[in-house]
């Protein structure tokens, strides 16, 4: 092993090419491969850039000799001047040239690691996050952080040119109900306090607007302590952004504008402006969720007038109890699902409340699971409605709006991945507004905020707020994308008197209020300007704008799905020095 002495990187192995023949350069990277022929020694390096051949000539006897040693890891210096290729490599892009060395340093050696640093791998994910400095060797995961520092500056650059100011907000901070569980943190200096580590910026950055900041944002973490899900972790990166004296059209028209420039600058796609909008109300009726893909059709119907008068009690009973019977087409769907593949997708929607599947198939039987209640003439009519074709399966789902909404919005998912319908080379961007200021908690058996208690209601249904907040409608708003909610804001409170009616709405006691939210409170009695923002996941943008499917493989360093880091082993256990420091004691 030697230091680079007076060795100086002078070129990236990627980036030699034809016109660089007869040039002297210093490259250094990472032993790729070795391949010893006898006279001749071929070794690739790569490096963040790409990878160049080596060559090794035998008559250099020392040097060939200490090419030999070379190993897949060593981490090398080498000097040497390129030469044509006399057999390319169409595969890479310097597959026309090769340099010729004439001076070698090994930087370090490599134990054989325990995975391959070669894209397309199939070593198990535990083992890549275990190892995640020599999963980050491999070009493709590279490649992905790049396009994310790519996106980053894209943002800053946007909003910095739309005179935006970029403002850090703090890590410790106070708890506050916000939806999920904080992260605490113990304080050494106060006994029995905590510190929570920030879900959001959410108070600070209205606090910044009533500071006269005008135009804030911030790309930074936050941290949920909930279950989590394929597209989730505990902590992740957020795109935040709040703007004074705005209203909904403001704050969506200008990020219109960012996301028209993210698509062109990341994917060479040019979005239509301005984006579709469609309100959430629309959105349940027509897709049964609040994110829908618009890439397919498959559309939910209500099918209440047709079959309202059915002999089938479960179809009569529904709409004579006020719900709904709903139902969606399934393209060419016969060819497709057998009784076996039926059976599973009456368990598929069980698991989002439904009590049953209806089935009906246009063939030439027009069989389905209710024959003996259904008529010729029913089915017929609901073909009609559904508009469906020979070859077709219709579902059916009779139950409250909610439930048809939750079971069939994701069904409609389920088979269009089934099918394959989906091109992931389309993109479909909207926005969904008008949101429910409100939504009913079973368990609490209170109404909790959609979104957060400082979103603003529509300021036609302020007056039922008390009365009837289930019809209360907000300013929210969601950015979707092929399916996938990228961001959502508001327009916030702006009145303290208005801030306090929402508090009591949600059952908040005036001391409770105060106790969580009293520097707020006292913040909107000094002349706050109507303001509002919007914030968007960095790291669900980066798995969209390199069509990744594993969010873990856009963040450097991740957790496991279970909120493990399997690189450092975090979390861990600590002394009980450093507990009584900070005045706990963990019951074993």
């Amino acid at each position: 092993m030697g230091t680079m002495g007076k060795l100086r990187r002078t070129m990236y192995c990627g980036d030699i090419r034809k016109e660089h023949v007869g040039q002297e350069v210093v490259l250094m990277g990472w032993v790729q491969r070795s391949r010893n022929l006898g006279k001749l020694i071929f070794t690739d390096i790569r490096d963040i850039r790409g990878i160049c051949q080596a060559v090794f000539h035998e008559d250099d006897a020392a040097l060939f000799a200490l090419a030999k040693d070379l190993k897949n890891e060593y981490v090398v210096a080498v000097r040497g001047v390129v030469r044509e290729r006399s057999s390319k490599n169409t595969e890479i892009p310097t597959g026309e040239i090769e340099v010729e060395v004439s001076e070698l340093i090994i930087l370090d050696t490599a134990k054989t690691p325990p995975i391959y640093i070669k894209d397309g791998d199939n070593v198990n994910e535990e083992m890549r996050l275990k190892y995640r400095y020599l999963d980050l060797r491999k070009p493709e995961m590279q490649q992905k952080l790049i396009n994310r520092s790519k996106l980053t500056k894209c943002i800053r650059d946007f909003y910095h040119e739309h005179n935006f100011h970029e403002i850090e907000t703090p890590m410790l901070a106070k708890s506050t109900p916000e939806g999920a569980r904080d992260y605490l943190v113990p304080s050494r200096l106060y006994e029995g306090k905590f510190y929570a580590l920030p879900q959001s910026p959410q108070i600070f950055k209205q606090l910044l607007m009533v500071s006269g900041m005008d135009r804030y944002f911030q790309i930074t973490k936050c941290f949920r302590d909930e279950d989590l899900r394929a597209n989730r972790q505990p902590e992740f990166t957020q795109i935040d952004v709040e703007m004074s004296f705005v209203d909904e059209d403001d704050v969506l028209s200008i990020h219109e504008k960012l996301v028209k420039k993210l698509f062109k600058e990341m994917v060479k796609y040019d979005v239509p402006l301005p984006l579709h909008r469609m309100t959430y109300e629309e959105a349940m009726e027509r897709f049964g969720v609040d994110k829908p893909d618009l890439r397919f059709g498959m559309e939910l119907k209500n099918l209440n007038e047709i079959l309202k008068d059915s002999s089938f009690n479960v179809f009569s009973n529904t709409v004579a109890n006020g719900n709904v019977i709903r139902a969606i087409n399934f393209d060419e769907g016969d060819a497709l699902v057998s009784k076996k593949g039926m059976k599973k997708l009456e368990e598929f929607v069980k698991d989002y409340g439904a009590k049953g599947l209806i089935h009906v198939r246009y063939n030439e039987e027009k069989d389905s699971s209710i024959d003996k209640f259904l008529s010729e003439e029913e089915k017929d009519r609901i073909f009609s409605a559904m508009g469906s074709k020979e070859g077709d399966i219709v579902f059916i789902i009779a139950d409250t709006f909610s439930t048809t909404s939750h079971a069939l919005g994701n069904l409609r998912n389920h088979l269009a991945k089934m099918a394959d319908v989906v091109d992931p080379n389309q993109y479909e961007v909207l926005w969904i507004t008008d949101f429910p200021l409100f939504e009913y908690d079973e368990e609490e058996e209170r109404y909790v905020a959609k979104h957060h208690p400082f979103t603003s209601p529509k300021m036609e249904d302020i007056d039922l707020l008390e009365s009837n907040p289930e019809k209360v409608r907000s300013k929210a708003y969601d950015l979707v994308i092929n399916g996938e909610e990228m961001g959502g804001g508001s327009i916030r409170i702006n009145n303290s008197e208005l801030q306090a009616k929402m508090f009591k709405a949600l059952g908040f006691t005036k001391e409770k209020a105060q106790e969580q939210f009293g520097f707020l409170i006292e913040a909107l009695s000094y002349g706050t300007p109507p303001h509002g923002g919007i914030a968007f996941g960095l790291d669900r943008m980066v798995q969209l704008f390199t069509n990744t499917p594993n969010i873990r493989d856009v963040i450097a360093f991740p957790k496991t799905q279970s909120a493990i880091c399997l690189m450092t082993e975090a979390p861990s256990l600590v002394s009980a020095d450093q507990l009584k420091e900070v005045h706990l004691k963990v019951d074993k």
